[in-house]
Formats: C-alpha cells, sequence, structure tokens
C-alpha cells in the first residue's frame, strides 16, 4: 500500500486543524515524517479522548476551543503516559488487536515537539487564544556519545566491499556478486560525501553529472542541494551507472540504486546489507553498522582534516550548526584521548642509571 495512501488514512479520521497543520507545517519533509508525527498527534488526541473530553465519540470532534482548556496538568499527564501505554488497532483480517507501546526519552520528546508544533500553529492562525506548550519541559535526554569507524574499520569495510568473494560463500556470495557494483557505488557515495540514506536512495539516474563530478539530492526541507563527489566516488558511480544504463529498457530516469526486484532501494535494505558487510569486516559495535555512523565518520574526518566547521555543516545539510557541532565534540574527545594517553607525569631515570 502506498504510503500516501497510509497517511491520508489517518488524516482523514482526525480534526480539520491537524491536517491543515500537517500539510504546511512539513510541506517538503519526507512521507515518513508527515505519517510519524500525524501518528504522534492522533495518541495525543486519543489520550484527551480517554482521559479529559470523554463525551466524544471521535477525536476528530475535539475542536480547537477544547484545546484551549487544556492544562499543564494535562501535557505532564500526557508525558508521563507515553513512557508506557496500550493501543488497539485492526488488523487487515478486521480483528481488533490490543498492544502495548513504550517510548524512550528521545520518543517522548519528539510527540511532544509534534504537539508543541501544533498548539503554535493554532495560536498563530488564531484558532486558540494561548498556547499552553510554552509552558512544557521536555525529557532530558542522557545521550550516549556514539564514535564514528576508525581508519581501520573502513579499511576493513572497503576491503570487503571490494573482495567479498573472499569473505561470503554460497548463495550470500552469489548475491553479493549480482549487487557487487551498486553496493560499492552506494557505500562510497556514503563515506565520501557524508549524504543521508534516504538522500542517496531517492537519486535517479540522471541526477548523476559526471561532467560536473555532482549529484543532486533533496535535503530535508526539500531544498535541493549540488553534491561534488571526490574521485574515487566518481569512478565508481560511473561504472554502476554505465552498469544500470546497459539492461534494456532502462531510462536515466529510472531510481539510480535499485533492490532485485527493480525496485528503488528502500533504507531498511541499505541498513541491512551494511549490517552484513560489517559482520565480515569484523565490525561489531551496533553503533558502527547503522547507516548514519557512515555520515557520522565522514564529518568527524572532515573536522580532523581542518575543515571548517561552518563548511562541514554546508556540506553536511546541516541548517543548525549545533547539529554539526556534536561532531566536533566527538573529534575532540579523540584527539583528548590521544593527549592523555602520550602524556607523562615526569621522566624516570632508568633503574641502570648511576645515580652519583
Amino acid at each position: 500500500m502506498s504510503k500516501y495512501i497510509d497517511l491520508t488514512k489517518i488524516l482523514t479520521r482526525m480534526p480539520d486543524y491537524a491536517f491543515d497543520y500537517i500539510e504546511v507545517a512539513y510541506d517538503g519533509e519526507s512521507i515518513n515524517t508527515q505519517i510519524g508525527y500525524s501518528l504522534d498527534i492522533k495518541i495525543f488526541l486519543e489520550y484527551l479522548k480517554k482521559f479529559k473530553f470523554r463525551d466524544v465519540n471521535e477525536i476528530d470532534e475535539i475542536t480547537p476551543e477544547m484545546l484551549n482548556e487544556v492544562t499543564l496538568r494535562d501535557l505532564n499527564g500526557f508525558k508521563a503516559y507515553l513512557t508506557e501505554y496500550e493501543s488497539e488497532y485492526t488488523s487487515a483480517s478486521g480483528k481488533k488487536i490490543k498492544r502495548i507501546r513504550r517510548n524512550s526519552e528521545h520518543g517522548i520528546n519528539r510527540k511532544l515537539s509534534g504537539i508543541r508544533g501544533l498548539f503554535l500553529y493554532l495560536y498563530k492562525n488564531d484558532y486558540i487564544d494561548h498556547n499552553v506548550t510554552d509552558k512544557l519541559d521536555f525529557k532530558r535526554l542522557h545521550q550516549k556519545m556514539k564514535r564514528p569507524l576508525t581508519t581501520q574499520d573502513v579499511l576493513n569495510l572497503i576491503e570487503v566491499l571490494y573482495d567479498g568473494e573472499n569473505y561470503f560463500d554460497g548463495r550470500t556470495r552469489a548475491a553479493y556478486l549480482n549487487r557487487k557494483q551498486r553496493d560499492i557505488a552506494l557505500f562510497t557515495a556514503y563515506l565520501g560525501t557524508g549524504c543521508r540514506v534516504s538522500e542517496l536512495v531517492n537519486l535517479n539516474i540522471n541526477d548523476v553529472d559526471f561532467e560536473s563530478s555532482s549529484f543532486v539530492v533533496t535535503r530535508k526541507g526539500g531544498d535541493q542541494q549540488e553534491i561534488f563527489m571526490p574521485l574515487q566516488v566518481e569512478n565508481e558511480m560511473l561504472k554502476y551507472v554505465e552498469e544500470r544504463l546497459a539492461d534494456d529498457g532502462v531510462k536515466d530516469t529510472d531510481p539510480l540504486f535499485i533492490s532485485r526486484n527493480g525496485k528503488r532501494m528502500l533504507p531498511q535494505t541499505v541498513e541491512k546489507n551494511l549490517k552484513n558487510y560489517c559482520r565480515a569486516a569484523g565490525i561489531t559495535d551496533p553503533d558502527k553498522m547503522h547507516p548514519h555512523a557512515l555520515r557520522r565518520t565522514f564529518a568527524c574526518n572532515m573536522i580532523a582534516d581542518g575543515v571548517d566547521i561552518k563548511m562541514v555543516a554546508e556540506l553536511m545539510g546541516h541548517k543548525n550548526i549545533e547539529v554539526t557541532h556534536r561532531y566536533y565534540t566527538q573529534y575532540a574527545t579523540e584527539k583528548r584521548r590521544q593527549v592523555m594517553r602520550s602524556y607523562e607525569i615526569a621522566e624516570r631515570k632508568d633503574d641502570g642509571e648511576d645515580k652519583s
């Protein structure tokens, strides 16, 4: 089923103002982002229906005037509710199924962010006369620092990508050989440009321009940006594009990276394949086996090479430079480690040295 149909099904069961908010606030964002925030608002309205507005039969009956009655206590109750709650959905066979849902601190904050955005939209457009979410405190996040791939990790991963026939056997080896050039082009582009996985899998063949040694991606928010390719990336991309266009019936408007069934690759497929390559390369840290680790590695390497942080932010497509500073913090942590490991408190004399 098309994700646009999924989004429409969600929004048609919600109030008109929620539909308008998603359409305006997330215009240009990916369909997955729109679905995610639509579901977050749906959960909030269902919470209000269950605990505050018990007289309403459906959530689309909750009006802006009713939202004006929402208090800080209601919002804090919702924040606590999100830690663990029961939801109900209808299966394909029509059976009602109940499930226990849980959210991490990050997941709770994302849902609260969507609710705050909705209230801000309603306030700015005179649907409500005050914005109670301004008083709401978000969950304090305790973030684990995720490490980039080391130089040796990258070398090991590249070796498996290029010489996978020495690491895989049987059907896994046959599958690798069938997609070898695609994966070399994809993952060298990832490591060499720092693009997001969604940006790479959404490329069409004609988005790549070998005259300018670049390709055009659509960033978060819908802005387009020209990405210049390092020489190694360009060479592997050229081999793969020539391989794609050699197939009968392939047009330059078709998806660049395709799965074995000939359709555009999904981010989940990229992640699954990367995990297989990482395992073969001896990379077992779960943080390093996720596609974003390659993007993180690109940013840290740029900073380590002395590239100005503003330029790194532009290369990464960050609108807020504070996001880029996180990568600088990771790089600085590694530099502190190197400095401290080589620091000597005091130089000791050899035991055999004459002390007279």
